[in-house]
Parts: C-alpha cells; sequence; structure tokens
C-alpha cells in the first residue's frame, strides 16, 4: 500500500492496467449493480442547486424516476446515491446512437449548461474510496463487466492511477497526484508499506 497525505492506496492502483473501453462494455456500470452511483455530502447541495440546468439532457424515464424518487436517495446504510430507473440504470444516465450509456450530468458539463462534471464516484471508477475516520482508502474495484477494460489498458500500457489521472487530481489535487506518481514510479523508504 501507498501512504500520502489522509490517504492509504491500494496497490492494485499502482500494478493493474485499466482503460474503459465503451465500445466493448457500452457503459454497462451505470446500469448494473444494487444502487444508483455513490454520491458525496457536497454533491448532493450540487444536484439541488444544478438540476434545472441538467434535466433538459436527461431521459424523460430519467427525470420521471427523480420526480417519483427525489435527485438522490439515501441507502440502508444512509448512504447516498444516485436515483434510478426500476431499479436498474442510472436516471442519470442515456443511451446514445451507439446504444452506449452516457452520463447526462456530463453531456451538461459539456454542453457548458452545468459547471459539475459527474459525481466523482463515477470519475473515479474503478477507484472506489472508503472513509475512515482520519483518512481514505482508495480500492481498485474489481469487476467482471469491467474485464474489456482491463485488456484495453494491459495493451495500451495503461495502469489504473495513469488513467485516471484527471479525477485523482480533481478529488485530492495536483501535489497529492505528484507523490502518488513519485511513490509509483520511484517510491520512498518511507511512502510504500
Amino acid at each position: 500500500m501507498i501512504i500520502i497525505q489522509e490517504t492509504v492506496i491500494s496497490d492494485d492502483i499502482a500494478d493493474n492496467f485499466f482503460v474503459c473501453n465503451l465500445d466493448a462494455c457500452k457503459g454497462a456500470c451505470c446500469v448494473e449493480g444494487d444502487l444508483g452511483a455513490p454520491l458525496e455530502e457536497p454533491e448532493l447541495k450540487i444536484l439541488e442547486q444544478e438540476y434545472a440546468n441538467i434535466k433538459p439532457f436527461l431521459t424523460e424515464a430519467g427525470q420521471a424516476a427523480i420526480e417519483a424518487q427525489g435527485l438522490y436517495i439515501k441507502d440502508w446504510e444512509g448512504d447516498f446515491s444516485t436515483t434510478t430507473i426500476d431499479d436498474k440504470e442510472c436516471a442519470y444516465a442515456l443511451w446514445d446512437e451507439r446504444g452506449i450509456l452516457k452520463c447526462g450530468i456530463e453531456q451538461a458539463y459539456l454542453a457548458g449548461a452545468t459547471t459539475f462534471k459527474k459525481p466523482i464516484s463515477c470519475h473515479l471508477y474503478p477507484i472506489r474510496i472508503t472513509k475512515y475516520e482520519g483518512f481514505d482508502a482508495l480500492n481498485y474495484d474489481r469487476w467482471n463487466i469491467c474485464n474489456p477494460a482491463c485488456d484495453f489498458g494491459n495493451k495500451l500500457g495503461v495502469k489504473v492511477y495513469q488513467f485516471l489521472k484527471e479525477p485523482l487530481i480533481r478529488k485530492y489535487g495536483e501535489d497529492w497526484y505528484g507523490q502518488l506518481v513519485q511513490e509509483i514510479e520511484n517510491p520512498s523508504p518511507e511512502g510504500k508499506k
């Protein structure tokens, strides 16, 4: 494991290859699983403030699900996640002309309608963050629907931490990411545990 500031990073993030291959998976992570995308507390307020700007980019089914259930849901453990349509795809997801699920929030962002790119949990996937008192644990979430991404990353020679440079910087900052790269590529004795 690698320790940087108040984060503990699994070696899997440094050792495994990964590049999303949407042509192969069709965005299955937006539809598979028990819940929608995990949301951090500050993101709830952002959704409340930005929903009017995001709404035109969502499907009618997504809008209806949000109208019925709310902008987000609270699960049995007290955590928040995006609303889903019939307990399947994320209400913020939409199918493109190639049959690939895309994020409606991100489509609104790309169109300049909002400054919120997408939930950080989506942007960081396949890294999942578990918050503990005093530190975050960053782990590589292995999911068979992402096997094409592992193969594609291996073919391109891109590791998880390299593929996720932008969201890691978004979450923890440039300095943190620079330290991560340093610890992975030129480890110091005190950084690796």
